[in-house]
């Protein structure tokens, strides 16, 4: 089942920047890992975390 994105992305930059302000976050992506997928709250996510982990086929980052 396709959920779809509920964002626009406008622009793809090397960090998280607010749109709004201009301010930008330092950021990092990292290859998830399954310890990993415990500090994610699913009540944040429309996005299976460890379901897309399992899926060998696939590689999740963070």
């Amino acid at each position: 089942m396709d959920k779809g994105l509920s964002f626009k992305v406008d622009k793809l930059t090397n960090s998280i920047e607010n749109i709004i302000t201009g301010e930008v976050f330092d950021t990092q992506i990292v290859k998830l890992t399954e310890p990993d997928v415990k500090q994610i709250k699913k009540t944040n996510w429309q996005f299976d975390w460890l379901d897309e982990l399992k899926d060998k086929s696939k590689e999740v980052y963070n």
